[in-house]
């Protein structure tokens, strides 16, 4: 930890005192005392009360991440031990812990760094430099704490090569954290094996967020026909399939997650059932209208199209548009299920895209449910990020 001591502007910090994570470059008005980026630093009000300790990276526009708002403990490997306990224990009341996500950024208080746990095989990604520091530390005592349950970690691969490292200004790194392994890893789900490629697999190598919705879909499933759309993997093409479709078609534009999701329908021995496609989704939806196709049901579990404010009116253009047409491939009666995973397509702004996409498409929807990412990644109130993933279940009716 360094001796430096932050102060905050008169008026500023309104985020951090509403329980948000992040202060940022503008908030603040002065630093007292000698630091290096990445380094622990006391912050204070502007007339001086304490706030808390966080990192600082004079690299970022996130000035200083808060790490605790407590003055008066040391930010060492008991206190990561604490907080990592802390993290696992939730997991263990909230979810099935046989994969999940252990650490969750900002929401479980070690801001910057997530923990997948797929298996007996950890996934790491840091993307703050001060977290960066310490990762070594928290894979240590995360091992001792899954160890206290009796879960032997066998492997430790890292995945911190997100382009938003840049930010930090830090390079983009993967590879083992300890000694090599097969980093094809086995995991089943809802009743629902897949190989997950943990090197060159997306972000993690597989996205555990949706894990209880895609057990939702698997009840209107039984006997239906059902398209998959932007599938990756074929996570929710299986949990149809697992649930008794009939038919199945699985679509994603890239080549490597259509031969992955093929496999994966291979090792459920649902291959007759559940296929998979390699096509744009956006060129496909209008061909199926055109051929007059029709299906019990349509997911749609897009990548997010907006990552920044700037984008947020195409990325409304095309939610509007799939949903739009899925809709129309909808049977009367039939479902959809449809979601977001944007923090910038906010709730507010999805439901008002999908009705409008219901208009123009004549439809009437029946809401049968709304939710959210599953609870190992927490939502945590102030830290608007953490509040993601946007979900729902509709029924669609002709007008």
């Amino acid at each position: 930890m360094s001796n430096a001591v932050v102060t905050l502007k008169k008026g500023e910090g309104r985020a951090l005192k509403a329980g948000g994570p992040w202060i940022y470059d503008n908030e603040i008005e002065s630093i007292m005392g000698s630091f290096e980026n990445g380094d622990i630093v006391l912050v204070h009000d502007f007339d001086g009360y304490p706030m808390g300790k966080g990192f600082i990276n004079m690299n970022s526009k996130i000035r200083i991440r808060m790490m605790t708002r407590r003055t008066d403990v040391e930010i060492d490997r008991e206190f990561l031990k604490t907080r990592v306990k802390d993290a696992w224990e939730y997991r263990k009341k909230t979810v099935d812990t046989s994969s999940c996500r252990i650490i969750f950024g900002e929401a479980d208080f070690l801001p910057g760094l997530v923990v997948d746990k797929f298996s007996q095989v950890l996934v790491v990604q840091s993307l703050a430099l001060g977290i960066d520091r310490m990762k070594e530390t928290i894979v240590e005592v995360l091992k001792e704490v899954l160890a206290e349950d009796g879960i032997q970690i066998q492997g430790v691969y890292e995945r911190s090569d997100a382009k938003v490292r840049a930010q930090e200004g830090m390079e983009r790194v993967k590879g083992f954290i300890g000694e090599p392994f097969d980093t094809l890893v086995e995991i089943e789900e809802n009743g629902v094996k897949y190989q997950v490629d943990v090197k060159d697999g997306q972000k993690t190598g597989f996205f555990l967020d949706q894990k209880y919705n895609r057990l939702a879909i698997q009840k209107l499933c039984k006997g239906a026909r059902v398209l998959d759309c932007f599938t990756h993997t074929g996570s929710f093409a299986l949990n149809a399939g697992i649930a008794g479709a009939a038919e199945v078609t699985g679509v994603d534009a890239s080549e490597l997650a259509v031969h992955q999701a093929g496999e994966n329908a291979k090792l459920n021995g649902l291959e007759d059932r559940v296929k998979f496609i390699c096509e744009d989704v956006f060129e496909l939806l209008p061909e199926l209208e055109k051929k007059g196709e029709k299906y019990d049901m349509v997911i749609l579990d897009p990548p997010a199209f907006t990552k920044s404010r700037n984008s947020i009116k195409n990325a409304v253009r095309g939610y509007r548009e799939i949903n739009l047409r899925a809709m129309k491939l909808v049977k009367d009666r039939g479902f959809l299920a449809t979601c977001s995973c944007s923090h910038f397509m906010d709730y507010e702004l999805f439901t008002q895209t999908i009705g409008q996409a219901a208009r123009n498409a004549h439809k009437r929807l029946r809401q049968v449910e709304f939710r959210t990412q599953a609870a190992d990644h927490p939502i945590l109130w102030g830290a608007g990020d953490s509040y993601y993933l946007k979900f729902y279940i509709f029924q669609v009716c002709e007008e």
